[in-house]
């Protein structure tokens, strides 16, 4: 078997899109305990929660708490979510290491899910973005429906490069493009990619799928040989997003995995311990998650043949 032998950087999105979808609010500790588990595991970076508005994401209304809470590592970035000023203000209020910041592709769904134009939320990032240099905080954004928006339906490639023009002008640390709803095709994500990496040079690119039409891991692997470094998954596949119609999980950490391992491309993060949370997560929400690496575990070791003389 060809092995790739290069390194990606995963970002769990679990305890932060993962969750603020489920139906369940689970209690600070056990969302710490998760964020532990995921460190044990060997992930670095991770998105921790949202700054938003508690009525509209009651699932995420402990942010504060959970900051306050975390695990003291110098060697883990904890990422927050911010749509508006006053999110950013909360995050740095709390001490967050680094914010995320979306920028939706299409105005309505940039208006069902933040409350304002998709041209406001680019005002408000560059704004945001220079004062989380000025505290000392990283700052990243991500273009969300970048692929395909659920209420207008294609989203011309012409409008993504648009975009990204305008979000580029506060350098973020990194650049992000969702496909919040689970629609790309691996042609298709190979098409943006390219479009975008001769707009933005050597700008770290990040890719964030959906799995609800079952093509996220095939995007995912379309990203890695465009080159993207970091992807985006969620522990157990649990997540969606709670703004558009029918958006399931996101790719599973655990699923994901198996086939960056099996393709000699290297993590950091262990496989078994990843599908141990699973198991342990399935206890918290009471039902089961998605991924299929819980239910079929890793590759087969196989078993000695019964011999009989």
């Amino acid at each position: 078997m060809q092995q790739q032998s290069r390194h990606v950087s995963i970002i769990e999105v679990g305890p932060r899109d993962g969750l603020q979808s489920e139906p369940e609010v689970l209690a600070t500790d056990v969302k710490i305990e998760f964020i532990r588990r995921a460190i044990d595991a060997g992930v670095r970076r991770m998105e921790v929660t949202s700054f938003v508005h508690p009525k509209r994401v009651p699932q995420m209304a402990d942010a504060e708490a959970v900051i306050k809470n975390l695990p003291d590592r110098d060697d883990v970035i904890y990422i927050g979510l911010v749509l508006n000023r006053r999110g950013f203000e909360r995050a740095r209020e709390a001490g967050i290491d680094e914010i995320g910041m979306a920028v939706v592709a299409s105005d309505t769904y940039n208006r069902k899910n933040q409350g304002v134009s998709t041209e406001e939320s680019v005002q408000a990032w560059l704004a945001i973005a220079r004062d989380a240099k000025a505290a000392g905080i990283r700052a990243n954004v991500m273009i969300s429906s970048a692929f395909g928006c659920p209420f207008e339906g294609e989203v011309p490639l012409a409008r993504v490069l648009e975009l990204v023009d305008q979000v580029m002008e506060a350098d973020p640390v990194e650049l992000g493009f969702a496909d919040s709803i689970g629609v790309a095709v691996p042609p298709q994500v190979t098409e943006l990619l390219g479009a975008v990496q001769q707009r933005t040079g050597s700008m770290p690119i990040r890719c964030h799928f959906h799995n609800t039409r079952n093509t996220g891991i095939a995007n995912a692997q379309a990203a890695l040989d465009a080159g993207v470094t970091s992807l985006d998954a969620s522990i157990g596949g649990i997540g969606g997003c709670p703004f558009a119609p029918a958006a399931t999980g996101n790719i599973p950490t655990d699923d994901l995995m198996y086939m960056l391992e099996r393709s000699g491309v290297e993590t950091g993060i262990s496989l078994e311990e990843i599908i141990a949370t699973s198991k342990w997560l399935e206890e918290q929400l009471g039902r089961g998650v998605p991924a299929m690496l819980p239910k079929a575990g890793g590759f087969p070791q196989g078993i000695e043949a019964n011999t009989t003389s």
